[in-house]
């Protein structure tokens, strides 16, 4: 069946240790905007699972100058955000994800992180867009709509079960070296990520 086709591929191309499921996975901890965050994220999946399946692939496919120009500026939007990361575990952080301070991520603040953090990543428009796109092409009409709406699907069944719960391990999360390994662990990943996507650039690798 189409959808079951698309919800296993869409599963398979979103489980993965990446910049946007650390996010999600640390509003989470942090019991910060979990679910805003989450359905910014699965709204951004379902946008670009459509244009997927609407056909943009083949246009992204015929302009490799986009997606170098994409991760560039990912690059260096990662290279921050671990720096912030490295720099918030160096101020134990508490269970509400405060700082010694009281300082607390603002919901706008969340939601542009998360958006950024999705559409400054080229490999979401080559897994997204091309490869589920590509897929889908295969598919006539209602066919390919529900496809799409797997893949969609599958968005969903990630996102909120890893926002909502991480949620609920809060408890254990009232430590302020539990946030030091936290943020030192996510801080790694977005560096590692950053390297990685700027050879990519360099190398027109993608």
């Amino acid at each position: 069946m189409p959808m079951i086709e698309g919800l296993a591929l869409g599963s398979a191309l979103i489980i993965a240790i990446g910049a946007q499921n650390a996010f999600v996975l640390r509003q989470g901890l942090a019991g910060q905007h979990v679910f805003v965050v989450a359905t910014v994220c699965f709204l951004s999946d379902v946008l670009l699972i459509g244009l997927g399946a609407g056909g943009v692939g083949t246009l992204i496919r015929t302009q490799p100058d986009i997606l170098q120009g994409v991760a560039w500026l990912g690059t260096a939007f990662l290279f921050i955000f671990a720096l912030r990361s490295f720099y918030r575990a160096y101020r134990p952080q508490t269970l509400a994800g405060t700082d010694v301070h009281g300082a607390q991520t603002s919901m706008g603040a969340a939601i542009g992180t998360a958006l950024l953090l999705t559409f400054l990543n080229p490999h979401v428009y080559l897994d997204t867009v091309l490869v589920l796109g590509g897929i889908a092409s295969r598919f006539d009409g209602w066919d390919r709509a529900f496809f799409a709406g797997g893949a969609m699907l599958a968005s969903a069944l990630w996102f909120y079960p890893l926002g909502f719960g991480a949620k609920k391990l809060r408890k254990y999360m009232n430590r302020p070296m539990t946030w030091r390994v936290i943020d030192s662990v996510i801080g790694a990943l977005m560096l590692i990520l950053s390297v990685s996507l700027a050879v990519a650039a360099w190398r027109g690798d993608f």
